[in-house]
C-alpha cells in the first residue's frame, strides 16, 4: 500500500497542467499535516512535477522528456532572472520555443516574435502589447513596468509578462547558461536510462524456496537475482555461490546476501560503473527512495552505455571537455613512453594567472587514461592518484606531458606522468587504475 507522500504525490500529479497549489490546500485535500505536505511538495518540485516561483506560488508544470530537457517553461525563466510576473501567471507552466532580443525597430522586432517565443525587452509597452498578440511571452528588463491593458491582454491570453532589474544582455546570457547547463544533463547518461525496467526483471520473493532459483536459473540462464518483499523492497541478492549444496525447499532468504549494494535511477552511469569495479559486483538492483524495486542494470549494460557516451558528440562541454579537447599527442608512434602537448590557456588559470590545481589534475589524469587505452582497450576507474605539483606554470605556457606506463595487468594498471614546461618539471603524478574489458 501506498504511504501518504507517495499518495500526495500521485495526487499532484494527476493534477492539470498550469493548476496553482498551496500546502494547505494539498494539507486539507489529503487529509495530512501541512509538514507532511510541505515535503512532498517539495519531492514533487526536484522530481519536476511543479514549480515554485516567489511572489507567485508553486505551479503544476508538464514533466520534460530527457529529449527535451533543454527547453524552459517561462516559470524557470522567472527563477533564473529573479523576476516579478506582472500578468499571465496561468500560462507560466508553459515552454518557451526561443528567445528574441528587441533591440530593433517595432516593425523588424515582430518579424522575428512568433508564437511559443520569449521577447526579451525594454520599456517599450507597444512592443510588449505586439509580442502577446503574436503568441509570445515578454520579459521586461530594467526593472520597469507595463501599462494595465497589457497586464490585462497578458491575463486573456494566458502568456506571462516578466518584469527583472537585470539589463538585456546580462538576462540572455543567463537564459544561455541555463539552456547550456541543461545540454551537459541531457548527455550524462543516467541509471534509470539503461535500466531493465521491472516488468522485465527477474526476480525472487522472501517466501519462495531454493528451488525456485533453479527453476529461474533454468529459464533464463541467468545465476544472479534480487529478492524482495511483498512491497518489492529490496531485502537481498542470491547467485549461484549462494544455493550451492543448499536443501532445495530452504527458504531463499536463508542463503540469501542480505543488504546487498543497490542504486538509485538517478546517478550517472559512471558512478554506478565505479561502484560495479570498486566491489566486484555483476549485477545491482535499482531501487527508489524506498528501496523499492525499479529493474537491475549489468556490467554489460554499464559497459555498453559507456561506449556510447564516447560516440556522443559533445554539445554542452563541460571543463574536462574543453581541457582534453586542446591535447595534442607529439610522439604517436614512440613505443617507450606517450607524450601529449597542451597550451595553459586564460581560462585554464587561477587568480594569479598560472595553470590551476584542479586542470592540472585534469591533464595528468587524461595523460595517463590515454597511455593505458592504447595498450589496453576497455575502460577505466581511477583508483587513487598522488600529485606533485612542484613549479607554478604561467599562462599561454605550452608544456609537454609525458606517460609511461609502470605496471599493467589484467585488471589494474600503474602510470607515471611527469609535466615539463622548456625542458624543466614542473609537476608529476602516480596513478593506479582499475581496469573494465570490454
Amino acid at each position: 500500500m501506498a504511504t501518504k507522500h507517495e499518495q500526495i504525490l500521485q495526487y499532484i500529479d494527476s493534477l492539470p497542467v498550469g493548476e496553482k497549489i498551496s500546502v494547505r490546500q494539498i494539507a486539507k485535500e489529503m487529509g495530512v499535516s501541512e509538514g507532511t505536505a510541505y515535503r512532498a511538495i517539495k519531492d514533487a518540485e526536484n522530481k519536476g512535477y511543479v514549480s515554485t516561483i516567489e511572489r507567485v506560488g508553486t505551479i503544476r508544470i508538464e514533466r520534460k522528456k530527457k529529449e527535451n530537457i533543454e527547453k524552459l517553461t517561462y516559470a524557470e525563466v522567472v527563477n533564473i532572472v529573479d523576476g516579478q510576473v506582472l500578468g499571465g501567471r496561468e500560462g507560466l507552466y508553459k515552454t518557451l520555443n526561443r528567445f528574441v532580443i528587441g533591440a530593433m525597430q517595432l516593425e523588424a522586432m515582430m518579424r522575428y516574435t512568433g508564437a511559443g517565443d520569449l521577447l526579451i525587452v525594454g520599456n517599450r509597452t507597444k512592443a510588449h502589447q505586439l509580442a502577446l498578440e503574436a503568441g509570445a511571452a515578454v520579459l521586461i528588463t530594467g526593472g520597469f513596468d507595463t501599462a494595465d491593458h497589457v497586464k490585462k491582454l497578458a491575463d486573456e491570453l494566458q502568456l506571462p509578462i516578466i518584469s527583472t532589474s537585470y539589463d538585456t544582455f546580462t538576462v540572455a546570457t543567463m537564459i544561455n547558461r541555463a539552456i547550456y547547463d541543461q545540454l551537459i544533463k541531457k548527455e550524462i547518461v543516467l541509471v534509470e536510462d539503461i535500466l531493465i525496467p521491472l516488468e522485465k526483471t527477474v526476480y525472487l520473493q522472501t517466501t519462495d524456496v531454493v528451488e525456485k532459483w533453479y527453476q529461474l536459473n533454468r529459464e533464463t540462464k541467468h545465476s544472479r537475482f534480487p529478492v524482495v518483499d511483498q512491497q518489492l523492497k529490496v531485502q537481498g541478492m542470491v547467485t549461484s555461490k549462494d544455493v550451492l549444496d543448499c536443501d532445495r525447499m530452504l527458504p531463499i532468504e536463508k542463503v540469501m546476501t542480505k543488504h546487498p549494494i543497490t542504486v538509485n535511477g538517478k546517478i550517472s552511469v559512471a558512478s554506478a560503473s565505479h561502484m560495479m569495479v570498486w566491489e566486484g559486483i555483476e549485477l545491482l538492483p535499482v531501487v527508489d527512495e524506498h528501496n523499492r524495486l525499479q529493474g537491475i542494470i549489468s556490467r554489460q549494460d554499464v559497459l555498453k552505455a559507456l561506449q556510447m557516451i564516447q560516440r556522443q558528440p559533445q554539445v554542452g562541454e563541460t571543463i574536462d571537455d574543453i581541457i582534453t579537447s586542446q591535447f595534442r599527442e607529439v610522439d604517436p608512434h614512440s613505443k617507450t613512453e606517450n607524450v601529449f602537448r597542451y597550451t595553459v590557456t586564460p581560462q585554464m588559470t587561477n587568480y594569479l594567472g598560472t595553470l590551476s590545481y584542479g586542470v592540472f589534475t585534469t591533464i595528468v589524469t587524461e595523460a595517463a587514461t590515454r597511455a593505458l587505452r592504447l595498450y589496453k582497450r576497455g575502460d577505466l576507474v581511477m583508483e587513487n592518484i598522488t600529485i606533485y605539483f612542484i613549479k607554478p606554470v604561467q599562462i599561454d605556457s605550452t608544456i609537454d606531458i609525458k606517460a609511461r606506463l609502470l605496471e599493467i595487468g589484467r585488471k589494474f594498471g600503474k602510470v607515471d606522468v611527469e609535466v615539463y614546461h622548456e625542458g624543466a618539471v614542473v609537476g608529476k603524478a602516480m596513478m593506479m587504475c582499475q581496469l573494465m574489458d570490454r
